[in-house]
């Protein structure tokens, strides 16, 4: 889904630079004086930083590359003992998360470069869903029906843990409550047994019709996403990295290697500080003006 929404993105940007359409375009973006003032421009600057930060959150990569390789490992690992052996998981790990993360940064570099290209400075916030593009429709459905079906997905393999968090927290506080803990057998034709538990479901349910009608309230893109990014980025793909390859390597104390990493973790969290004020600041700007259930850019 991924490669096929940012190829038609990337193939739409140059199918429009080489039109020949004139954009305006300079090396520092959007002009002070003309499109921003000087203070908008900074705000503007801090939430670029949140959105670059949540595209380099290497924890979410990790988690994807991680679920496809590992199961493929392991069945190949038991399928049969004279079979030649898999090579170490490690291995395996390192030259998957190369080939991720180098593939991941060339379509993000080549998506904000030509998109500009093609934009300048009036660039939408998604030239896909933030009408930047509007022929061939067709085609442009076809990316958003991609963008839906990848962030689908998506949203169900990272809300499995606060699933699980709630419905393991809920069994330990009520085991004796048979609306959580009692599973109930249905015949699904075609399928089998499945266990319905009605907690689950309600809960679920509930959790799904509450994120939702909050995106619709609050569509504010670019800000959220820079403010989750910013959240995310130091604790997930700089501290805990860090301190955990501190600890595994027994990096002395004090010594040049382990300065330079607490140096580089305290200017990540800077960094993370800065986007963080910028998202919000983007915020509250876009709440003075905005139409609920209505899309922002």
């Amino acid at each position: 889904m991924s490669f096929a929404y940012s190829s038609i993105g990337l193939g739409l940007s140059i199918a429009k630079v080489a039109g020949g359409e004139h954009v305006r375009t300079s090396l520092t973006g959007v002009t002070v004086g003309v499109d921003v003032s000087g203070s908008e421009k900074v705000w503007r600057t801090f939430q670029a930083i949140g959105d670059i930060a949540f595209a380099y959150a290497y924890s979410t990569v990790l988690i994807e590359i991680q679920a496809s390789i590992f199961p493929t490992l392991h069945l190949h690992t038991n399928i049969c003992d004279t079979i030649k052996s898999s090579p170490p998981e490690n291995k395996s790990m390192k030259r998957a998360s190369s080939i991720g993360v180098s593939t991941t940064t060339l379509f993000y570099v080549l998506c904000g470069l030509i998109g500009y290209a093609a934009f300048g400075n009036d660039a939408p916030g998604n030239f896909l869903t933030g009408f930047g593009f509007y022929e061939p429709f067709w085609l442009i459905d076809f990316a958003n029906i991609c963008i839906a079906i990848h962030l689908i997905g998506a949203y169900q393999v990272f809300a499995q843990p606060l699933f699980g968090f709630v419905e393991g927290w809920s069994s330990r506080n009520w085991p004796n409550s048979k609306f959580i803990t009692s599973e109930h057998a249905v015949d699904v034709p075609f399928y089998g047994i499945y266990y319905l538990n009605f907690f689950r479901l309600v809960w679920r349910t509930a959790y799904v019709i509450i994120t939702a009608v909050v995106a619709m309230i609050f569509p504010f893109f670019n800000d959220f996403l820079g403010l989750i990014g910013a959240g995310s980025f130091w604790p997930l793909t700089v501290y805990f990295p860090i301190e955990m390859h501190i600890a595994q390597s027994k990096t002395p104390k004090y010594s040049f290697r382990w300065i330079w990493l607490k140096i580089l973790s305290w200017v990540c969290l800077v960094v993370s500080l800065i986007a963080a004020a910028g998202s919000i600041q983007g915020l509250i700007q876009s709440l003075k003006t905005y139409k609920p259930f209505q899309t922002q850019e």
